[in-house]
């Protein structure tokens, strides 16, 4: 349980990427109040819980409703993973989300940045939900999927600590030192990536 944990909770980690998230939303909020900042990252945390618990539960059903084979989906989401870890070493994410909160900073009359970019698809994008959706798929029973979803759970935490101080971490790391992070982690995604696209293909060709 240990293990699963762990493992949960790096791809978790890396896909939402809290480091990440955290200058992104500092620079959305320069106007904003310290209570104005708190309360978007309080309700952009919650909003984003709230829809990657849904795909966790019902996303299985979901699939099954569209006519979609788990394995398929296994192999998707691995793909989708490996494009983001491409452009995680590459730094294309952190350039597109700069460019995005750039835009959402030209538009004057959106205030309130907690549903739209902050909770999706900055937090709850297409990669957290198909990473939530296959680990829960591969860990079926009561036990190992409250794993799965407590490691979400410290994740997400991580993720609103990270909003909350975003001023404070901005000063601290650094620009050079958050590229370095982001390029390992991205190393990291890319091989769990590749390993749910190698579970995906095993399972088709043995079924």
């Amino acid at each position: 349980m240990v293990e699963l944990f762990i493992s949960a909770f790096i791809t978790f980690f890396v896909v939402i990427d809290p480091p990440g998230c955290a200058p992104i939303y500092a620079s959305l909020t320069k106007g904003a109040t310290g209570a104005q900042r708190r309360a978007m990252a309080l309700r952009a945390s919650a909003i984003a819980a709230g829809i990657l618990l849904v795909f966790a539960l019902f996303g299985e059903k979901l699939l099954g409703a569209l006519h979609i084979e788990l394995d398929s989906f296994r192999i998707a989401g691995g793909i989708m993973l490996f494009l983001i870890a491409l452009d995680m070493v590459f730094e294309k994410r952190t350039q597109r989300r700069e460019e995005r909160a750039q835009k959402i900073i030209e538009t004057p009359e959106i205030e309130d940045v907690s549903v739209f970019p902050m909770a999706m698809p900055m937090i709850a994008g297409p990669g957290s939900i198909a990473s939530v959706m296959l680990l829960m798929s591969q860990n079926e029973g009561l036990d190992r999927s409250l794993v799965v979803l407590g490691a979400l759970a410290a994740v997400l935490l991580l993720t609103m600590i990270a909003l909350l101080a975003a001023g404070p971490i901005m000063r601290a790391v650094g620009q050079k030192t958050e590229a370095v992070i982001t390029r390992l982690l991205g190393v990291l995604l890319g091989a769990l990536a590749a390993q749910f696209v190698i579970d995906g293909l095993r399972a088709s060709f043995l079924a």
